[in-house]
């Protein structure tokens, strides 16, 4: 019994973890040379805590605004990167908004 009690918190503690890990943004140091700016791009994504618990779109939404950033314009990657992050809440959850913001360049 006690085997089991002890595989069952190991395996309830596993799955929490996980649900807690995210993806990072990728950033590229490109050479002037190795690029063409194409214009200013934007993007916003949202992410939600609910019950302040459980999340959802949460752990991806910088990469989400990153990538809907670079399609406005069709590009490649982002340089001079700004983010900003704005919060809402409710009675039952909280709310990420993450806007990306920078230059879409296009590589050579």
């Amino acid at each position: 019994m006690k085997v089991v009690k002890a595989l069952s918190t190991m395996l309830l503690s596993s799955v929490i973890l996980v649900g807690c890990s995210g993806t990072s943004m990728k950033t590229q140091n490109l050479d002037e040379s190795e690029y063409t700016v194409i214009g200013p791009g934007s993007a916003t994504a949202t992410g939600i805590m609910l019950f302040n618990f459980i999340p959802i779109q949460q752990n991806d939404r910088f990469v989400r605004a990153q990538n809907a950033a670079i399609a406005t314009q069709g590009g490649d990657a982002l340089i001079n990167v700004e983010v900003q992050e704005d919060w809402f809440w409710a009675w039952v959850l909280n709310g990420y908004q993450t806007t990306v913001s920078g230059d879409v360049v296009k590589l050579k």
